[in-house]
């Protein structure tokens, strides 16, 4: 089935422009979620946790980018990774909760999908909040170690698409691609691999590559898409997008 859908997304890609959805943490924001939603006091703002709490409030998000026209839905996965979820105490839970973001999604995108209009499932790989580059904070093994743990599981749960996204350091890009990388040999398939870099205002990412170095530094990895999001508005970011392309 998942290499079915994969052809489908591929078939769709050669007819036509898919439109992806929008952001999932705003739209949780507008539920005034509090300390009970997010399992208790120190898990604020932890979303993630949210898919097992309020799974009806992540349903309602997918479905209603669904009723607007969105081809691919994101997992409720961004701050999904081991590292993030060591800082509320809940990486021993990254398994559990990767899996059921991809379910809930894939759930919703089935129910919608037709023929004519199949609906696909874009495994949402965050930044973490370490960088190899920036801090040192982290090396580059425990990046990718990270990043497979929740690609792993986003892609059990049924996600067509891995997205690495809103990446602001290009040596945890590289660990993110190595980590797909490693999972595609162990499951003897391809999987789709999106990435969105994020240029700040100054002209570069935070970790210092400007759009070409962030470009070069992913080309090699056959990529479904490459492209760029967050910090700036589309105005700002025309130019870097023409480097890009």
């Amino acid at each position: 089935m998942e290499n079915q859908r994969r052809q489908q997304l591929y078939d769709a890609l050669a007819s036509r422009i898919l439109i992806i959805d929008g952001a999932m943490g705003t739209m949780l924001q507008a539920y005034n979620p509090t300390a009970e939603d997010f399992g208790g006091a120190g898990k604020e703002n932890c979303s993630e946790i949210l898919s097992a709490t309020r799974p009806e409030w992540i349903t309602a998000i997918h479905r209603a980018y669904l009723e607007a026209g969105a081809d691919i839905i994101e997992t409720n996965s961004f701050q999904g990774s081991p590292i993030v979820l060591a800082e509320y105490n809940l990486q021993d839970r990254t398994h559990e909760l990767n899996v059921l973001a991809a379910k809930l999604a894939r759930k919703a995108a089935d129910e919608f999908s037709t023929p004519a209009k199949p609906r696909f499932v874009a495994g949402s790989l965050g930044p973490t909040t370490k960088s190899i580059t920036l801090r040192g904070d982290v090396t580059f093994h425990e990046m990718s170690e990270s990043y497979y743990q929740q690609a792993k599981a986003l892609v059990e749960g049924g996600a067509d698409i891995l997205l690495i996204e809103t990446a602001f350091d290009t040596r945890n890009i590289k660990a993110g691609v190595y980590a797909v990388k490693r999972l595609e040999r162990e499951l003897g398939e391809r999987i789709p691999l999106m990435i969105s870099g994020t240029i700040e205002r100054f002209g570069a990412m935070l970790a210092g590559q400007p759009a070409d170095a962030f470009y070069a530094s992913v080309a090699h990895a056959d990529l479904l898409s490459i492209g760029l999001n967050c910090a700036t508005g589309p105005d700002l970011m025309t130019d870097h997008i023409r480097t890009i392309a």
